[in-house]
């Protein structure tokens, strides 16, 4: 029975396993699950008689695939432009900026001071 239910939740939900597969971009894939939870939320809410239902089960809907679809892009990120992540060398901070402030007078600090209290 686990493994069943495993099964039709991977053959709707995975997009490498359902028909949806088949559509190369991973965006279009997005919207038409996501129209695809908005349909289910509205046959839901109509059968049980319901728009406060439809309400919540939309907002639920798309707090989740939203949450799963920036979780999926940020990973596909990672693995195929993992340089996307890396800062720029001497990029502060505005707490690290080139100035402190000390009862509303701005102090500047010295040249070769970066600025921040753990360097």
């Amino acid at each position: 029975m686990r493994v069943w239910v495993y099964d039709c939740w991977n053959s709707v939900m995975n997009y490498e396993r359902n028909p949806l597969k088949h559509i190369p971009d991973l965006h279009a894939r997005h919207m038409i699950m996501q129209i695809l939870a908005w349909i289910w939320c509205i046959a839901f809410s109509l059968y049980l008689g319901s728009f406060v239902v439809f309400g919540i089960s939309a907002v639920a809907h798309v707090a989740l695939l939203g949450a799963i679809v920036i979780t999926v892009g940020t990973f596909e990120t990672a693995k195929r432009a993992p340089g996307v992540f890396e800062f720029k060398k001497g990029y502060h901070t505005p707490s690290r900026g080139r100035a402190i402030y000390v009862d509303g007078e701005r102090i500047e600090l010295p040249k070769g001071d970066s600025g921040g209290e753990h360097d």
